[in-house]
């Protein structure tokens, strides 16, 4: 049979993959990846000898990572054992047949006669160019290059593991670096597309890591604050669903400043109205809305009760088990939450407001009524929610608009 030339040869170069999860690739053919390996060892020696580089590794932090805390009476001999394992299986997936493993004076390292590419290695490598590169274009090119490089955790399944977690969080402040110091080019150059591509690429790489600003500010600038408000919206539910609390990022700036830019196509009032109000058949109970919009709703109504002649009381409500205890995060507690959020629209009235907090939390807005209707509608939302159940309960804490608006203006 004709070897394979030219053009149409696989290039004879180890490619390996730690960005996201682990893999081996040899001439276009995946050698291990996808279905994870029975063979851990071979796998966590390929891990660390591979990253290790040209400088290597020293056998004894090679048979720690290896072995852990395993009370082995010979570590050297079951080293042996898994080098000559590595080098069989190598072989076997079409490796030319050379001396893999390198090792002198107590340090192991692969061979120079099998070449290898490491997204890592090149991840770093394109970050140092960027670093040192003058020409502002070609810096911002090669920090967009290196973050495309990096396209997940390293080894998240290895995360346990010291060295890995020491590398995880090198790489973590580096392709940060690589995000702002692109991002603060292109704002430069004005170029909010590919600022926009940026951050929604963060976005994906280092989920709930709170890249969404930077797609926020480039759909302001090119005028597309429909998007940047659901987009806002939308990362803020997404965090409270997986965190349990608000992201710290400061998009209430960025939400004023899209209020403030938001244009319009000249309109008549009834048309306005009417995109206003939205659809009219409207399910009957409470308001359930995001909490960006319930914090508006939240700070007009603030502002109204201290105009006097209305009472209106701000209340949380948290799923608790039967000892008061705040439960542990969970699928259940996710159908708890959702159920939650039923029994509290249908017991309380069409002008009140609600949002979901959190996981087993909601924020409710009780407009227009007094502290022992507030009593009225708890035992309404435990007779919706808890239905006989004892191996739950709902927290509440109640308080009163009013004063806090009181509180607001004294601190003024």
């Amino acid at each position: 049979m004709a070897g394979v030339t030219g053009a149409n040869r696989a290039p004879d170069t180890l490619k390996v993959k730690t960005f996201g999860g682990f893999s081996l690739e040899w001439q276009d053919r995946q050698l291990l990846g996808g279905v994870k390996t029975r063979d851990s060892y071979f796998t966590n020696f390929m891990e660390a000898v591979l990253h290790s580089g040209r400088k290597g590794i020293g056998r004894k932090q090679l048979q720690d990572i290896l072995f852990e805390d395993r009370d082995l009476s010979d570590a050297q001999h079951t080293m042996r054992i898994v080098v000559y394992n590595a080098k069989q299986k190598l072989r076997k997936a079409g490796l030319p047949d050379v001396e893999y493993f390198i090792s002198e004076n107590g340090i192991v390292r692969w061979t120079d006669e099998v070449p290898v590419e490491e997204d890592a290695a090149e991840f770093e490598r394109l970050y140092d160019e960027a670093e040192n590169e003058k020409d502002p274009d070609t810096r911002m090119q090669l920090y967009v290059e290196a973050c495309h490089r990096c396209t997940g955790e390293f080894l998240p399944d290895q995360t346990r593991v010291i060295w890995v977690a020491q590398e995880d969080r090198k790489y973590r402040d580096m392709f940060c670096s690589c995000v702002n110091n692109a991002a603060a080019l292109m704002r430069m150059n004005k170029d909010y597309m590919q600022l926009e591509a940026l951050g929604r690429y963060a976005s994906r790489v280092q989920p709930l890591s709170e890249w969404e600003p930077l797609t926020m500010e480039a759909l302001i600038a090119t005028g597309r604050q429909e998007e940047a408000r659901t987009l806002y919206e939308e990362a803020v539910d997404e965090y409270m669903e997986a965190l349990g609390f608000r992201p710290n990022f400061s998009t209430m700036n960025l939400l004023e400043r899209l209020g403030a830019q938001m244009q319009h196509t000249h309109a008549m009032l009834d048309e306005i109205q009417l995109a206003l109000t939205g659809t009219r058949d409207i399910a009957p109970g409470g308001y359930i809305c995001t909490y960006p919009v319930f914090q508006g709703v939240y700070r007009l109504i603030e502002r109204m009760t201290s105009r006097g002649g209305i009472s209106v009381y701000l209340m949380l409500c948290t799923i608790v088990n039967r000892e008061g205890r705040v439960m542990p995060e969970s699928e259940k507690l996710e159908t708890l939450t959702q159920k939650l959020g039923d029994a509290i629209c249908h017991s309380i009235r069409h002008a009140d407001a609600l949002c979901r907090y959190g996981t087993g939390q909601y924020l409710v807005l009780l407009i227009n009524t007094s502290r022992e209707d507030c009593d009225v509608v708890q035992k309404r939302i435990n007779y919706h929610f808890l239905a006989g159940s004892r191996r739950m309960g709902i927290q509440y804490y109640v308080n009163s608009v009013i004063y806090a608006a009181d509180d607001v203006q004294l601190l003024v």
